[in-house]
């Protein structure tokens, strides 16, 4: 089953099907269970990391880490990729797990998912937090209270994490963070201006987390929704102390005072991927960017009047911001992107701007432009100009089609953008 669900009615084109076996590739890249599986195991009791420096001899964790050697080995998953990563950790450490609650999200509340043996799985709600997701955060505090240096914890953080992973400071309501984040969001903040301040009204965020669990060991597993992979802006940094923080950081891990964070995915996993496959296909593929950003409707005018050779491909990571207009209709920034490109899209090409864990503010991953659909967009008399200025992306790719949808990947790492022209 392809990850694009209805990628069979989009591929109406030599060059769509190109586009979206590429961005294909790309998402394939970052399932959350296969990247657990081939960066983390147990051999012999020692919890060993593929691809990344060895864990034994990191200061502050008492040489090899020998799982045997702790007396309780507790999993906190936070984040989009928490359901599907506590499946993978449960069966890799087996009955070292002494305890664990996963704290995801889910597009149906009733939809059933699979419940690992040791580890609690609850779906929290996103993007805003609720007295639900803080029920769910006590829940996760009660666990690791009390814990001492012979125990380990072992999280697993995912963009999402700030809206599930919540407990107000005192004197803050959870209504005031509600409509902070909304009030932000709405004037076109960027996650480093939104988790900025979300630190500062939580109990659990900027490393208070860590703080919480100490002096237990704890290893924190990353995947960056961040521009720049700043470990302290993931999920608003719950398991990074303050003073580890490096700013805009471009690491693969932190430790100190017995926490270490470690970045295991970001969007760089799936340009890589995607510079693949679009090179096997015959492109001339170059990644752009890691850091996209900027006002989605100016970002997607720009990309689309980028001046391409034949069989060329661009490759772009990030996450644009949308500002939203009084009277608003329905969408997100990656439909905001592509609805902004299709008026100035040239012939040949096509632009695909998708969200890399297939919530876009809706039910769509995203959405493509080219020629064809501006063409049926005018056949139709719908208007790409005047779904623009209502912010109204959903309802425009609804009627016009060109939407995508997607298995929803709990490994969220930003946005994907894609151009390529075939002759």
């Amino acid at each position: 089953m392809p990850i694009i669900l209805n990628k069979a009615e989009l591929a109406t084109s030599n060059l769509r099907k190109n586009a979206l076996d590429i961005l294909e590739a790309g998402l394939e890249a970052i399932n959350t269970e296969k990247i657990l599986r081939r960066k983390i195991s147990v051999v012999d009791g020692i919890l060993k990391m593929a691809e990344l420096p060895s864990l034994n001899v990191r200061e502050g964790f008492g040489g090899e880490l020998y799982l045997k050697s702790f007396e309780k080995i507790f999993f906190v998953g936070i984040g989009k990729c928490a359901l599907d990563g506590a499946k993978v950790i449960e069966n890799i450490l087996g009955d070292y797990l002494t305890d664990g609650i996963a704290l995801g999200v889910i597009a149906d509340s009733t939809e059933s998912f699979f419940m690992p043996k040791k580890i609690r799985s609850f779906a929290g709600t996103h993007p805003y937090p609720s007295e639900q997701n803080v029920e769910i955060t006590k829940k996760i505090l009660e666990m690791v209270k009390g814990l001492t240096e012979k125990d380990l914890v072992i999280t697993l953080i995912s963009g999402g994490g700030s809206a599930l992973f919540e407990l107000p400071i005192e004197g803050v309501s959870l209504n005031e963070i509600i409509e902070t984040t909304k009030k932000l969001t709405a004037k076109g903040a960027d996650i480093y201006e939104l988790n900025k301040v979300r630190k500062e009204m939580s109990q659990v965020k900027g490393g208070k987390f860590a703080e919480l669990c100490r002096p237990a060991k704890m290893i924190s597993l990353l995947f960056s929704d961040v521009l720049g992979n700043d470990i302290s802006i993931i999920a608003s940094g719950p398991t990074v102390l303050p003073s580890s923080s490096q700013g805009e950081g471009q690491f693969r891990e932190a430790e100190r005072g017995g926490v270490m964070n470690i970045l295991i995915a970001s969007n760089h996993d799936a340009l890589e991927a995607m510079k693949s496959k679009a090179e096997e296909l015959g492109f001339n593929t170059t990644i752009e960017t890691e850091k996209l950003s900027g006002n989605a409707r100016d970002v997607g005018k720009e990309l689309a009047l980028r001046k391409l050779e034949p069989k060329n491909c661009l490759l772009f990571g990030g996450e644009t911001t949308v500002i939203i207009p009084e009277n608003h209709g329905v969408g997100g920034r990656n439909q905001e992107v592509a609805l902004a490109a299709l008026s100035f899209m040239q012939q040949n090409s096509i632009l695909i701007c998708v969200a890399s864990d297939g919530f876009d503010n809706t039910d769509h991953a995203g959405a493509i432009a080219d020629i064809e659909l501006f063409e049926k967009s005018k056949s139709l008399n719908i208007s790409p100009e005047e779904y623009l200025k209502k912010s109204d992306s959903y309802n425009f790719f609804k009627k016009v089609g060109g939407a995508l949808y997607t298995e929803k990947l709990g490994s969220n790492v930003s946005d994907l953008c894609i151009i390529i022209r075939n002759g």
